[in-house]
């Protein structure tokens, strides 16, 4: 059945603004050559657009041409603003984004390990509120409604834990912060009309590295993380895998050999966290002869700690720093070829601040000891993003749901 003309000027609709999303501003004649239709059609378009306020002429396109140089239509950027937070065990990065990802402003919340929760969750709803009224300083808005304009439109949050499948909410995991499962919900209080959306940080790491990072080229891989603990994020056939209960990725509870007991449903100790987390790392790094203070330290500040190691070891290759990049690539090869055996994604991206900094040194090894222990040809890559990602995937997300929502004009 053909496609109605209000769902035709929909799909056509969509299709412009995501080509200015994606190229930035084009003429209407370009418009017609990357969309294939015909002139009528994109004039139609443009015009309703332009009315709707999803676009406006930015300028004039610089080709050399007989009479006036043709419009330069741009998205309307300003139309609202995007909220993105990683949250962690000892803060939470925030930034806020215009309708195009340009980053207008950002700040980071440390909340100690004894800040109540009430103090915490306040801390962070009014970091978020300060950075919003930074970034609405920093644009004019060209509408007549100025409070419409510029306002946080979606907010993406990226949290540890499992997210619940049925309400898309943080679940109650033993070892996070209360105010960590709060969050989403002090700010739908202080936000109105804003729309909240929680994510697994791991997942939304993939996200991000999938359009702009190590896996641009990939519709199916998996990123490992490597940081304070371990974890895994699931793309097959360019869609994200969840699972029945939000849990996909959980390798850190993953029984593999070489410790010294199994997981249980509550502690992940004994499992692939304890050859792989941070603190075991640093354990690592320290027995084969590097210099890591507090090696030992089972805390949020085990990661960087570890990733000095780390990133000393890759750029500096030979002794000690050879010895501990075997051994370490040993480890995480359990890990990866198990979740290789079971899914074949073909690659295998190194996430996180610590997958980063292995950078290539760590990927060469990882893959080598894959090839050898499975029949699976699996490419393993350093993350390109790492640390960064988490917050990259959160502001992803929430431009695509907000974009989903503001670029369906109203129908005529």
């Amino acid at each position: 059945m053909p496609a109605s003309p209000s769902t035709a000027r929909a799909i056509n609709d969509r299709l412009a603004l995501r080509l200015l999303q994606q190229e930035g501003p084009l003429t209407a004649g370009r418009l017609k050559q990357l969309t294939g239709l015909s002139r009528p059609t994109v004039a139609d378009l443009v015009e309703r657009l332009t009315a709707s306020g999803l676009i406006t002429v930015v300028g004039e396109s610089g080709e050399v041409r007989r009479g006036p140089n043709a419009r330069l239509y741009g998205i309307v950027a300003d139309r609202a603003h995007l909220a993105a937070l990683d949250v962690r065990t000892e803060g939470v990065f925030v930034l806020v984004s215009d309708l195009v990802g340009r980053v207008l402003a950002e700040t980071s919340v440390p909340i100690g390990e004894d800040t109540r929760t009430g103090p915490a969750v306040e801390a962070v709803v009014a970091a978020v509120e300060r950075t919003a009224k930074e970034a609405g300083s920093m644009v004019v808005p060209s509408h007549e409604d100025v409070r419409a304009w510029g306002r946080v439109h979606t907010v993406g949050i990226g949290a540890p834990g499992l997210i619940d499948p049925a309400t898309g909410d943080l679940r109650d995991s033993g070892g996070l912060p209360a105010w960590h499962r709060r969050l989403a919900s002090a700010l739908r209080e202080r936000l109105p009309g804003a729309r909240i959306t929680v994510e697994n940080e791991t997942n939304l790491a993939a996200v991000a590295e999938q359009r702009e990072g190590a896996a641009h080229d990939r519709d199916t891989f998996v990123l490992l993380w490597l940081g304070h603990g371990v974890g895994a994020a699931v793309v097959l056939d360019g869609a994200l895998r969840r699972g029945a209960s939000g849990g996909t990725g959980e390798i850190g509870f993953l029984p593999v050999p070489g410790t010294a007991c199994l997981p249980s449903a509550t502690d992940c100790d004994g499992g692939f966290h304890s050859l792989a987390g941070a603190a075991a790392i640093g354990a690592l790094a320290a027995e084969c002869g590097l210099p890591v203070p507090d090696a030992a330290m089972d805390g949020p500040g085990a990661a960087q700690t570890v990733l000095g190691a780390v990133t000393r070891a890759a750029a500096a290759p030979g002794g000690n720093a050879d010895r501990f990049l075997d051994a370490l690539a040993d480890r995480v090869a359990v890990g990866a070829a198990s979740v290789a055996a079971i899914l074949d994604p073909g690659c295998v991206v190194l996430g996180g601040e610590i997958g980063q900094a292995g950078g290539p040194a760590l990927a060469v090894r990882v893959e080598d000891r894959l090839r050898r222990m499975s029949p699976l040809v699996t490419e393993v890559r350093p993350s390109s993003l790492g640390g960064t990602a988490v917050l990259r995937g959160a502001l992803l997300t929430a431009r695509e749901r907000a974009q989903d929502e503001l670029f369906a004009p109203p129908e005529r």
